[in-house]
């Protein structure tokens, strides 16, 4: 069964008993900072209340172990949107231990596509239109690595501002306990 009647019915009551009121906010981030973290589970709650970060302080983008594989995909132009619009004046890269994107194994994914009814001709074909899957689908080996590719995207990209230091951490995904890869304030230098 959908989880959607159980969403719809718990919403109704949630916005009858008015329960929204405790998280009104508005479209700025109180703490100026935006987060690029993972998609994980177990950080939704838990990355927040590690950080201190309540809701209405924070730009949060999430994808697949907080790697940019595209320096002109939909997570770079929300960092940008960030910082150019909404009054960012820091980003956190966040990955974790344990991502799913450590040594992802793309072939193993693409027969998984094939598995679940994607023809593979289809998939032959954007190979051939220049989509490579092993650079799509990309994960990295460590992801200390993924944090640093993602963190370096971020401060080489022709649009991102060199006013604003980028700060790569990795999390422990069950206690919350961050590392500090890098700290960058670039406009101290």
């Amino acid at each position: 069964m959908s989880i959607v009647p159980r969403i719809m019915e718990f919403n109704k009551q949630f916005v009858e008993e008015k329960q929204y009121e405790a998280y009104l906010t508005d479209k700025f981030p109180d703490k100026k900072v935006a987060v690029l973290t993972c998609m994980d589970t177990r950080l939704v709650e838990l990355l927040p209340k590690a950080l201190n970060i309540k809701n209405g302080d924070a730009k949060f983008i999430k994808n697949a172990g907080a790697i940019l594989t595209q320096p002109f995909g939909s997570a770079m132009r929300s960092i940008l949107v960030a910082v150019y619009e909404l009054g960012a004046r820091e980003v956190l890269v966040i990955g974790h231990h344990g991502c799913g994107m450590t040594n992802l194994d793309t072939e193993g994914l693409v027969s998984k596509f094939i598995k679940h009814g994607i023809d593979p001709l289809a998939i032959e074909t954007l190979e051939n239109s220049g989509i490579q899957m092993e650079k799509f689908l990309r994960g990295f080996a460590s992801a200390e690595e993924g944090v640093m590719h993602s963190v370096e995207l971020i401060r080489k990209h022709p649009l991102f501002p060199k006013d604003i230091p980028v700060h790569g951490f990795i999390m422990h995904p069950e206690t919350g306990a961050l590392e500090l890869l890098v700290e960058d304030y670039r406009d101290e230098k």
